[in-house]
């Protein structure tokens, strides 16, 4: 039987420090999928908190890594990711948050951040010990990211309002969810002090 404490995903010691990383989820999308159309406008709300947040971060000198699904093309790399979704109707929501040439991507194919992906390794090579997630779905890949991340014994923050959601009932139920099981900090993203380990 593994040890309590070790990485669930290779058995391990973790290895975090004191620092802080801010990860955008899914937010390089074509929005051509099943339920885009529900979608769409919580994005819309969210892209402009997400800039304000983005900027901080980088201004700050927190790692801003990107957590993005490939669309199943798998011999894709993270600029031919970006292109595709900037070519397509909604760029609108796109182009304010993309990646600038410091920020670090990391492709996914399912749900969770980490699930078949280096964050965890990447995550204690940057000696992050506290991750702040935003982007999309509430109640889907931020959700389960929160989870992952909870469970390798990373400190979870989710700003409510960077966050966008399909069905508003169920990020509601997912954000109370992340707070109550798995401690994670619910706040606005002006809360978000990207100079502390810890959240304001």
């Amino acid at each position: 039987m593994a040890d309590e404490t070790s990485d669930p995903a290779t058995g391990s010691q973790p290895s975090h420090g004191d620092g802080c990383a801010l990860v955008v989820i899914d937010m390089i999308n074509t929005y051509d999928h099943d339920d885009a159309e529900l979608l769409i406008p919580s994005a819309g709300d969210v892209v402009p908190v997400l800039v304000e947040l983005i900027g901080r971060a980088r201004a700050a000198s927190v790692p801003v890594i990107y957590a993005n699904d490939n669309f199943g093309l798998w011999r894709s790399h993270h600029g031919e990711l970006v292109d595709a979704a900037l070519a397509c109707p909604h760029a609108d929501l796109v182009e304010p948050v993309r990646p600038d040439q410091d920020s670090l991507f990391v492709v996914k194919a399912r749900h969770s951040i980490f699930y078949e992906t280096p964050m965890s390794y990447l995550l204690s090579q940057l000696h992050v010990g506290r991750v702040v997630l935003c982007g999309q779905v509430t109640e889907q890949c931020v959700l389960y990211s929160a989870l992952d991340a909870h469970i390798r014994h990373l400190r979870v923050t989710v700003p409510e309002d960077a966050v966008a959601s399909i069905h508003p009932r169920l990020a509601e139920a997912a954000l109370e969810m992340m707070r109550l099981n798995m401690g994670a900090d619910i706040l606005t993203a002006e809360q978000v002090d990207f100079t502390r380990a810890e959240p304001s």
